[in-house]
């Protein structure tokens, strides 16, 4: 007989509503939801009373760095932390090594990833100034799309040539996601602040990369989508100024959108002298103005998703001078802990949290069977204990670079479990291993 779970007595948040009810979940899917179900004999019976179950958080933004940078992080230990964090799905960028600008290396990365990955995963093609031909060959029901870094990156991913870019917004056959930060913007800035032999420090990193460097970039990737009609998501908008840019409304009514990550939500400017290069990522944390505006617009809906930008980098390397220190920061295990906290502080509602991790980004990228609590779906979902805090520690993080930029801090709830395609992969203290958990995201475009 097929074994199924039954969640007893849990708080739902779903589609606008926060309500109670049971659940069964079989075969990887949620089978009933209803007020009361009866339990029966096969049922592993979980008791959620006082609990809240939410749709798993698709993160459209994380950074395992695998292959060639796997002394930073891992598929299978990122996606371990992911889990343990609430996040059941996940999009993969491709400034690894080698870069993923191909067909074929992007599909490496997805045998890795079905051997080591405990969440669901798609993966980024990268675009680069000549690879047209290989954006051509992605495929919009398998590929969940393609990264323009039009701004400072590393390698080849960086596409400033007008040429190229109006190339890939006319012939993209899948959403374009895009980091936008202007280059020669950026480099005036510093040019200007060291021209008198400054050395900047990392308070002076929202200085360099600035909100006008910001806006010259997304406001230019704004005007090609339109010119194009292309499918734009600009990734991790920063200042309030870039806000402008973007439509209110529901997200389905929308091809230009718009999301914003959980540290630019958190930090201010005013965290650097506290949290140095910790917090030193691009696009820059900008001043409280900043967050709130970004905040505020989560409610007006000009942001229509929340994501990580996971990005581990070593601890010896976080150590380096500003200069020499590499951007980013682990996210994924305490992004959706920091979303509740908002909710606690009253900045956020539950629906919202959910709609911005969940549903937007299953609407967005047009994922099959998953980011809601329906029947038939896969059975993606996270308990939750807003009653229950979590205190976080470099020591007790579960990143292979084993530092946290939420260190010391004590969240006000707790993951209590985590499944993914129906199988719990987290039970409140530790991952459980599985094999053959996760799937490849499957796309309806």
């Amino acid at each position: 007989m097929s074994q199924t779970i039954l969640i007893k007595n849990a708080q739902i948040i779903n589609e606008g509503k926060v309500f109670e009810s049971d659940i069964r979940v079989k075969d990887q899917r949620f089978e009933t939801i209803d007020k009361h179900i009866s339990a029966q004999p096969e049922d592993i019976v979980v008791d959620a009373q006082g609990k809240y179950l939410l749709p798993g958080m698709i993160d459209d933004q994380v950074h395992f760095r695998e292959p060639g940078l796997t002394h930073k992080g891992t598929i299978a230990i990122e996606s371990r932390a992911a889990v343990a964090g609430g996040i059941t799905s996940y999009m993969e960028m491709p400034n690894v090594n080698p870069a993923t600008t191909t067909i074929e290396i992007l599909e490496r990365k997805f045998a890795i990833a079905k051997e080591h990955s405990l969440a669901n995963y798609s993966f980024y093609l990268g675009a680069t100034e000549d690879n047209l031909e290989q954006i051509k060959l992605l495929d919009p029901k398998r590929h969940c799309g393609v990264k323009v870094f039009m701004g400072a990156s590393t390698g080849n991913l960086l596409v400033e040539n007008p040429i190229a870019l109006e190339a890939i917004f006319r012939e993209s056959p899948t959403l374009i996601v895009t980091h936008c930060e202007s280059g020669p913007v950026i480099e005036n800035n510093l040019e200007l602040m060291t021209s008198q032999g400054y050395v900047p420090t990392i308070s002076d990193h929202p200085k360099i990369r600035d909100e006008h460097a910001c806006y010259v970039s997304s406001s230019y990737a704004v005007s090609l989508a339109k010119k194009y009609h292309s499918q734009l998501h600009v990734l991790h908008i920063t200042t309030a100024k870039e806000l402008s840019l973007f439509e209110a409304g529901d997200i389905e009514t929308k091809h230009i959108t718009a999301e914003a990550c959980v540290h630019h939500l958190w930090f201010s400017e005013n965290d650097y002298a506290r949290s140095g290069n910790l917090i030193k990522c691009n696009p820059s944390i900008k001043s409280t103005a900043d967050r709130d505006a970004l905040i505020k617009a989560l409610h007006t809906n000009q942001i229509d998703i929340i994501a990580t930008d996971h990005a581990p980098h070593t601890w010896q390397e976080k150590q380096l001078d500003y200069n020499q220190a590499p951007a980013g920061l682990p996210l994924v295990e305490h992004a959706l802990l920091s979303l509740f906290d908002h909710v606690h502080h009253q900045r956020l509602s539950l629906t919202q949290v959910v709609e911005k991790t969940a549903h937007n980004p299953a609407k967005r990228y047009a994922i099959k069977d998953r980011g809601y609590i329906r029947e038939g779906y896969f059975a993606d979902f996270v308990l939750v204990d807003t009653n229950q805090p979590t205190h976080v520690s470099h020591e007790n993080c579960r990143y292979l670079c084993g530092w946290t930029p939420f260190h010391q801090h004590t969240f006000t709830s707790s993951i209590q479990g985590t499944w993914v395609n129906g199988k719990q992969v987290f039970d409140g203290k530790k991952v459980i291993e599985s094999m053959d958990v996760a799937k490849r995201l499957a796309f309806t475009r």
